[in-house]
């Protein structure tokens, strides 16, 4: 039985003031998201990975379950197939959440950024090759750091050609910032985006319709190859395959390390994710470094001045095009303005000392760019970006001692129950707020009941119907699939598991030997790791050639590099898939030495430090304790 509600009165009548309030229709959007098309694959389907199937019921009449807003986005990323940008140009959109562009060289193609795994990828370069000649990848070229930017590349180059040094193009500090977003704290930020991404939801008018930024992120091969080349001023000049690339970095923007680049022969601009169809993230809800917003209007300003009224064409990782120069320019300068603005608003109010909730519930767009649909929340917001400017210069103290140092949500939630009088009595005045549409405070009163008792039934059982209309209330594809997805949970618990349920290790098993170490670091269990006491061993690593010296310290692991074997503790030889395998459980060192996977008088110290290496579960909770 499908416990999904329909769409209340409340949430009705919320969506037709919405309606009456969005810029007019032009039908500009669609014709720049269908121009230049040369062909497709059915359903954009690649078996076991992505397929816009399931989404067919976005050809019919917009449900009351749905934003009208978001309805609107949801169609315009229904857009697959291959198109031209401009001569030499081609983008595949609609196969993953980014798209994967084709620059036509003297030789073959350079791919920018090939998507988010590797069977969508593969589809794409297949279908470029259909309509564009059987060539090969030349040249890849990351972006920027993140993961559906670059997940897909071994979909679209070979082992062979990795190791003949095929040219891979980064902006300098991306392997860095790729590794601390998607493997340091991967297993937190994987978790979220299940809930960001709607990974979990049907695929109906009650479930996942859109993520704003694309329709949603591919299940294939994720892995990650590091760059060959970096990309350190801007000014910077490469040739690829026989096409000129004029650089331009952009760190601190909508990633850490990022770029924009133009193409002088093609007089194309690309924007990587710095200026995309909508309003995007300065903090995004799966959680990610916040960005910069003065940084990324300043940036946006610069490739304006650098590159705009020479580009016929501006295009960028997501969304369709901008065609002609005055076009380009004005689209450039609104998304300037835009996170200009809120940074400015929001620092202006803290400045009269409003706290970033005060401030996100005040904030609102000034008529010039409320008036583009580009500038709408279909991926950030309004208020969670303003909470974000806010934590950048302040924190995530507003400043009231009665915040500094709040109770765990478990214990809070039993007394506000108590002060409520009991579970009985607030449930009753929670369900008397959902009959007046008071979505908002029904979620965070019966929240607490939840981490009281969250085997209340009931309590789970209202708290989802809030949620859920709130996600059909949100013009954000996140927002929407983050409501989703909890009552989801909420309705549907997960079984809880007496061993962790590990996230895949694809990109793991991709890291270079000093970034794997880095990253085993923070699995070290400290209290665990402060009674075993200081540990010393040298690790020698068989397939790179490479020899670093170990050590766990005041219950903090350490690596660096050695010059010999056995320069600090006994020395044990392996390789970087060997070690993995042992930290993630897939084999136990008993076996690994028997097998002669593991050899050396330090495997007597890794069998002292693997116990304190936690494995971690990746289906923890997220609205229950």
């Amino acid at each position: 039985m499908d416990a999904r509600r329909d769409a209340t009165e409340a949430t009705i009548a919320a969506h037709q003031r919405l309606a009456a309030s969005l810029p007019a229709e032009t039908g500009e959007d669609m014709a720049n998201a269908t121009r230049g098309f040369l062909g497709t694959i059915p359903d954009a389907d690649v078996p076991g990975a992505w397929s816009l199937k399931p989404f067919e019921f976005l050809k019919g009449e917009r449900p009351d379950t749905v934003n009208p807003s978001l309805w609107r986005q949801a169609r315009l990323n229904m857009q697959h197939g291959l198109f031209e940008v401009a001569k030499g140009v081609y983008q595949v959109r609609g196969f993953d959440l980014s798209n994967i562009t084709f620059i036509e060289g003297e030789a073959g193609y350079v791919v920018i950024d090939p998507l988010i795994s590797a069977q969508p990828a593969a589809a794409a370069l297949k279908l470029m090759r259909e309509h564009r000649g059987d060539k090969p990848v030349t040249g890849v070229i990351y972006t920027h750091s993140h993961v559906d930017h670059y997940g897909g590349v071994r979909g679209v180059i070979s082992e062979d050609d990795i190791a003949a040094g095929l040219p891979i193009v980064a902006p300098e500090g991306f392997l860095r910032e790729a590794v601390s977003e998607n493997v340091l704290a991967g297993n937190a930020m994987g978790r979220r985006a299940t809930y960001m991404y709607g990974a979990l939801l049907p695929r109906d008018a009650k479930g996942h319709v859109d993520a704003g930024l694309g329709k949603t992120v591919s299940m294939g091969s994720v892995s990650l190859v590091p760059n060959t080349v970096s990309i350190q001023e801007t000014g910077e000049r490469l040739t690829l395959d026989g096409v000129e690339i004029v650089f331009q970095v952009t760190p601190d923007t909508e990633a850490p390390a990022e770029m924009n680049f133009y193409f002088p022969q093609f007089k194309a601009l690309c924007m990587a994710e710095n200026c995309t169809c909508q309003l995007h993230n300065l903090y995004t809800p799966r959680g990610a470094q916040v960005r910069d917003a003065r940084a990324w209007s300043h940036y946006i300003d610069e490739a304006e001045r650098m590159f705009a009224a020479e580009a016929d064409v501006l295009f960028a990782s997501h969304h369709w095009p901008r065609w002609g120069s005055g076009e380009a320019r004005r689209f450039l300068r609104q998304q300037r303005d835009l996170y200009k603005y809120i940074h400015d608003q929001t620092l202006r109010m803290a400045n009269h000392g409003l706290t970033p909730v005060e401030i996100a519930e005040e904030l609102a767009l000034p008529p010039s760019l409320a008036a583009e649909w580009h500038t709408r929340g279909y991926y950030g917001t309004l208020n969670h970006n303003a909470k974000a400017v806010y934590q950048r210069y302040l924190g995530w103290f507003d400043g009231n001692p009665a915040n500094l140092h709040k109770l765990p949500p478990g214990e809070a939630g039993a007394r506000y129950v108590e002060v409520a009088g009991g579970a009985d009595a607030l449930l009753a005045k929670a369900r008397e707020a959902y009959g007046r549409g008071e979505y908002r405070w029904v979620a965070e009163l019966v929240n607490h009941l939840v981490f009281a008792d969250p085997a209340n039934g009931e309590a789970r059982a209202l708290q989802a119907d809030a949620l859920e209309q709130m996600g059909y209330q949100s013009e954000s594809g996140p927002w929407r699939a983050f409501y989703l997805t909890g009552a989801q949970e909420l309705r549907n618990p997960r079984p809880p598991s007496e061993t962790p349920r590990q996230g895949a290790a694809g990109q793991l098993r991709s890291l270079p030997a000093d970034a794997l170490l880095e990253s085993f670091a923070v699995r070290l269990h400290g209290q665990k790791a402060g009674a075993a006491g200081e540990l010393a061993l040298t690790v020698a690593f068989s397939d790179t050639g490479e020899t670093f010296a170990v050590s766990v310290e005041n219950a903090v692991l350490h690596h660096r590099p050695a010059a010999g074997v056995a320069e600090e503790g006994a020395a044990v030889t392996l390789t970087r898939p060997a070690l993995i395998g042992l930290v993630i459980g897939e084999t136990t060192l008993d076996k690994a030495l028997a097998d002669g996977s593991v050899a050396g008088e330090g495997a007597a110290e890794l069998g002292r430090l693997l116990p304190l290496l936690d494995r971690f579960d990746f289906w923890f909770e997220i609205v229950a304790p």
